[in-house]
């Protein structure tokens, strides 16, 4: 009899075997192909400073997914914007050259034809739309036909309204840290219960506050209605013209020439000549233009290191006299309160991080922040050097720019202690770039559709559930007889 059974054994342990296959063969599955091929976009962001170029990439059977685009090279074009060609215009276009051709080879060869180009200006460009509408034309003319040249889709060049700087920028920080929708381990997508965080962008020429609200806008041009995988969001947004760095360190250098004949916010033992024609030739320096002036004159010009009169000077960029509204931030703009977190990115990040980071100063609270600010005000221009060495491009202006940030967050913003600790100063988040550039082509692609997606590809997962059971039978059926088996063999035989 033990005979038999040993002799049962082999066919039974590959009919459990040859059982977990055929229910392998049942299980309900969904199409499981290779690996896709990967589709690329490109996004130049012409800011008012400098232009950059983002190559984003994303498997080519996801597009209706989240989660799955991400930064895959970038390139900062030499130079200045392209708003600075306002009198060469086509050196707008030859100054792309360089990045378009890193392109052509960081974007596989048989891809180029399939692969979206975008060229977004923003507040540079929306400034001499305003002063020179002739010349934005010409500008944009320039560089549409060197994009043109290349072998890439291209589908546009054209300036962004401050409403879609913010909002695409908003979009952007969410999409990366999947805020909108979250792909589990289950295999199947849901909606992760953090919510949203809100934006805050710092450019060259303007700056951007973004972040979602449920009461409504007293203003409806600051109101955004979005509608992102099936959920439905409410986003106030708006964007300052001449508050970002550049336009207000202009501003400032104005009002020192004006009012003190030095400037408080640069630092002691520091001066340069100042060409008044650079300094007047914004639109938004235009209020605090002289009558008459010599363009072409220099003014000598020296620091003072004093941190009270920058923070006058500072202040006096905001006004808050009056407000048409229930509540405003500033200059009679309607704001509802802060609400949630925040992430802060583009000059935001460097001015903080320059601080916590090369001056080795805290900055956690509003109070230190500010405290950050006055300390690197009180510091002379051999002090700063010696303590930061190899940055003197920027060196002289952190003053200013720690005052203004602090100014905006707090009185600009009405930042409070306990909201400001839900600030966080990032520049990339899984690895890309934050700032409207990836949102701006996600849009623009269809890559966030409206309505949630089912389910993505592989195996139900009750189905696993039940397979795994049945396998872990067959397994430990065979077990037991294999150790049957071994008991028997060892037992004396019996005639």
């Amino acid at each position: 009899m033990a005979g038999k059974v040993r002799s049962l054994l082999p066919p039974l342990l590959l009919a459990a075997a040859g059982l977990a296959g055929l229910l392998l063969l049942c299980v309900p599955t969904r199409d499981v192909r290779e690996p896709p091929a990967l589709k690329y976009g490109i996004v130049l962001d012409a800011g008012s400073s400098h232009t950059s170029m983002f190559i984003y990439k994303w498997p080519a059977d996801k597009e209706n997914d989240t989660g799955i685009v991400g930064q895959h090279s970038s390139c900062d074009v030499p130079g200045g914007g392209i708003s600075s060609y306002a009198d060469h215009p086509s050196g707008a276009g030859q100054s792309l050259v360089g990045c378009l051709e890193q392109a052509l080879r960081d974007v596989p060869k048989e891809r180029h034809a399939g692969t979206p180009l975008y060229l977004g200006a923003t507040a540079g460009m929306r400034l001499l739309n305003l002063t020179n509408p002739e010349a934005s034309t010409s500008v944009l003319t320039a560089v549409t036909r060197t994009l043109t040249q290349y072998p890439f889709d291209f589908r546009g060049a054209r300036i962004l309204s401050g409403k879609e700087e913010g909002v695409f920028g908003w979009v952007t920080a969410n999409y990366l840290l999947e805020n909108f929708i979250k792909y589990g381990w289950v295999g199947r997508w849901f909606r992760p219960w953090k919510g949203t965080l809100g934006a805050m962008d710092l450019g060259g020429a303007s700056t951007q506050i973004t972040f979602e609200t449920t009461s409504p806008a007293e203003d409806r041009a600051s109101e955004v209605q979005l509608r992102l995988y099936g959920q439905h969001y409410q986003v106030y947004t708006h964007s300052f013209l001449c508050y970002g760095r550049d336009q207000v360190l202009q501003r400032l250098l104005a009002s020192a020439l004006q009012t003190h004949g030095f400037h408080p916010c640069w630092p002691r033992g520091f001066s340069t000549q100042v060409l008044l024609g650079d300094v007047y030739q914004s639109p938004c320096t235009m209020a605090q233009r002289p009558q008459t002036f010599n363009s072409s004159a220099r003014v000598s010009l020296s620091g003072s290191s004093d941190p009270h009169l920058c923070r006058d000077l500072v202040s006096g960029l905001f006004s808050f006299s009056s407000c048409p509204f229930s509540r405003c931030s500033f200059n009679g703009v309607f704001q509802p309160p802060v609400a949630g977190n925040f992430v802060a990115f583009s000059a935001f990040f460097y001015i903080v991080d320059f601080l916590r980071t090369s001056m080795g100063l805290p900055v956690a609270t509003l109070q230190q922040l500010e405290a950050a600010a006055v300390t690197v005000c009180n510091q002379t221009w051999a002090q700063l050097q010696a303590r930061v060495p190899g940055q003197r491009a920027r060196l002289a202006d952190y003053c200013a720019g720690a005052m203004f940030v602090q100014q905006l967050l707090s009185r600009g913003y009405g930042f409070d202690e306990r909201a400001f600790g839900g600030v966080i100063f990032q520049k990339k988040a899984a690895d890309t770039a934050v700032g409207w550039a990836l949102g701006y082509m996600l849009n623009l692609t269809n890559l966030i559709p409206a309505d949630p997606p089912g389910l993505r590809k592989g195996t139900d997962f009750s189905s696993w559930v039940v397979l795994l059971l049945l396998f872990a039978s067959a397994l430990l059926a065979a077990l037991v007889l294999l150790l049957r088996q071994v008991h028997s063999a060892k037992l004396p035989s019996t005639i």
